[in-house]
């Protein structure tokens, strides 16, 4: 039996966090839930999720701030990112910064499932693929 799917979410939110968590535990996921990206950050080096779903706007350090930190240190977790605001630009700095989705509040369940889902399976398949498996990926 495959293990479930570990996700972190980040969000300053209390009452997004518990929904979130609860959502994606009623469906196999195991969650730790984090109410700041620096929370987050000071938490990887215990091991790092298969998957992250982190608000944008939070106070002091963003959702896209968070990006760009994890990618500047070469860490590359599967992320999708959550906001209450659908802004184009917004949206378009988070994909290019390598999210896998960008969902708006309020989130309907199994459409983030599936980005989940998804995300950690594209994530694999390109860690796996044969034009990465020549590459150094730390």
């Amino acid at each position: 039996m495959p293990s479930a799917i570990r996700v972190a979410i980040v969000d300053d939110e209390p009452a997004v966090r518990t929904a979130l968590a609860r959502l994606l535990e009623a469906s196999s996921f195991e969650t730790k839930t984090y109410g700041s990206a620096r929370e987050f950050i000071d938490s990887i080096r215990g091991g790092e999720p298969e998957c992250l779903v982190v608000d944008v706007h939070m106070p002091d350090f963003t959702g896209l701030d968070l990006q760009r930190y994890l990618n500047g240190i070469n860490k590359k977790i599967p992320t999708i990112v959550i906001t209450a605001f659908d802004d184009a630009g917004i949206r378009e700095r988070s994909v290019a910064s390598g999210a896998k989705a960008f969902l708006t509040k309020p989130l309907h369940g199994p459409t983030l499932i599936d980005a989940i889902r998804n995300a950690v399976t594209d994530s694999k398949s390109d860690t796996n693929s044969p034009e990465k498996l020549g590459e150094n990926n730390n």
